[in-house]
């Protein structure tokens, strides 16, 4: 359920506030959302997935 390191990379090029930031606020927001809109999208297919609905990766 984790987001691939090309999704990832994609995000933090889009919020990084210069060329070598990938810890920032903006950053860390941008990827957590991701993940939960990902992990959201996941469970409302796999409604009886309670593994990942109790411990999210």
């Amino acid at each position: 359920m984790s987001l691939d390191q090309g999704t990832k990379e994609e995000i933090t090029k889009k919020f990084q506030l210069h060329e070598k930031d990938t810890g920032s606020a903006d950053v860390q927001i941008a990827i957590l959302t991701e993940r939960i809109t990902e992990l959201t999208e996941h469970l409302k297919r796999n409604p009886k997935d309670h593994g990942s609905r109790l411990a999210p990766s």
